[in-house]
């Protein structure tokens, strides 16, 4: 291991038993407490947001430098709207009930011993993430109401605007009396970092990753430490010959160029093969009036009419797009969108635009993902729209959380028995 190397190493052990040190502190302040130091952080945000955005423009003009593409760059952008959205989202966070110490069940044993499940904390929440660096300001927000200790591993693309940001929660934090460390950012130069913090049993309780799909694989595969996978978004449309059919292209546009770079955008549109043609090439001609190229069977989508379409193969069907792209193809009705998702769903957000309700319930029913949408954009997946304030990710796994997580998910639960001398026989 050279020099430079165990530094690093070094640095992450260092920050997270600093972390596992802090979090019994974290896990008992009062929710009064927690809600005064979530406000003053969106104030003192607010009231920094020039210092913030030079950073930030620090890390956008490398970016630029480095060729990254414009998806990322909109990803990492910030502006004076963002940094009030993220301010927002803190005050939020800091309106919503507090889930720690929330008596789930519980009840009296026959021997009179009282019994209740309550919600603990995790304790120290690794969080990998990339060139996003609202997620830093997220991460601290959920964690903190959810009596946690975050330990943040942002990409090195964002790492001005992400070392701003925590210099000014940690300002805060100590202000309230509280240990800088409350909020870490580790070192992001190489990607070893993420293998020693995923790696750090005992230190670290969960690690959460929020990116691409190469990153969620890597962290999900090497972790020792729990993960709650984060998927990414390859999200489909339905379009029915049963419903609205300007609706349902409202919907589609909306869930395409409403901000395409996220990970509930639109990614593929199913349409109806019992639309006229006429109604399948409205379809196609929105898509493309608004600026996106349409991949698809161009045969296929020839015979309605439809032209300027790039042929598609297995990339097109199975990943995200995050760009002015979309994949369209024709289905055999709502079996043939479901079954299409079915084969390259990734889990996170499926749609469907349709006034029969037999067909939406079927939908609903059949389609497996995190969130169905009946008559509404996929763009509705996240959290603040579910009214959990920020969100720490979109899980798309099955055990413990799926969907937007938000403050209970970032929680565990412990059973407390209390009894009066009681002995087992």
């Amino acid at each position: 291991m050279t020099d430079s190397r165990a530094i690093e190493r070094e640095e992450v052990l260092t920050k997270a038993r600093a972390a596992k040190a802090v979090a019994p502190i974290l896990a008992q302040l009062p929710t009064s407490r927690k809600n005064e130091i979530l406000l003053a952080a969106a104030d003192a945000l607010v009231a920094a947001t020039e210092d913030i955005l030079r950073a930030n423009q620090q890390d956008i003009d490398s970016g630029r430098a480095e060729g990254m593409g414009e998806s990322l760059i909109d990803r990492l952008s910030l502006d004076t709207g963002r940094i009030e959205g993220i301010a927002g989202g803190l005050r939020q966070v800091a309106s919503l009930k507090d889930p720690v110490g929330e008596v789930l069940t519980g009840g009296v044993m026959p021997n009179g011993i009282q019994m209740r499940q309550v919600r603990v904390p995790l304790g120290v929440m690794g969080m990998v993430y990339e060139a996003r660096p609202n997620v830093t300001v997220d991460a601290f927000g959920l964690a903190l109401k959810s009596g946690n200790v975050p330990l943040l591993r942002g990409s090195r693309t964002a790492k001005h605007s992400n070392a701003k940001l925590v210099e000014i929660l940690q300002d805060v934090v100590e202000s309230f009396g509280l240990p800088r460390e409350s909020v870490q950012l580790l070192p992001c130069e190489s990607h070893d970092s993420v293998q020693d913090l995923i790696t750090a049993r005992g230190l670290v309780d969960v690690v959460i990753p929020r990116g691409g799909a190469r990153l969620i694989e890597t962290v999900v595969t090497n972790a020792t430490v729990p993960a709650i996978e984060t998927g990414t978004g390859n999200c489909h449309f339905y379009i029915d010959a049963e419903g609205d059919l300007q609706q349902g292209i409202a919907m589609m546009l909306n869930g395409k160029t409403r901000r395409c770079s996220v990970c509930n955008a639109t990614e593929t549109v199913l349409i109806d093969a019992a639309l006229s043609a006429a109604d399948k090439l409205a379809i196609v001609h929105a898509l493309q009036t608004a600026g996106v190229t349409v991949h698809g069977d161009v045969d296929e989508l020839a015979a309605f009419g439809a032209e300027d379409i790039l042929q598609a193969d297995d990339t097109d069907w199975g990943e995200e797009y995050l760009s002015m792209d979309i994949a369209a193809k024709v289905v055999d009705g709502v079996d043939g969108a479901i079954g299409h998702i079915a084969r390259w769903t990734t889990g996170h957000t499926e749609a469907i635009s349709t006034q029969n309700i037999v067909t939406a319930q079927k939908f609903a029913d059949q389609v497996d993902a995190a969130a169905v949408m009946i008559n509404a954009s996929t763009a509705f997946t996240d959290g603040e729209q579910y009214g959990m304030g920020a969100e720490i990710g979109i899980s798309t796994q099955k055990l413990h959380a799926r969907g937007p997580m938000a403050l209970p998910e970032l929680t565990s639960t412990k059973w407390i028995l209390q009894g009066t001398g009681q002995t087992r026989p």
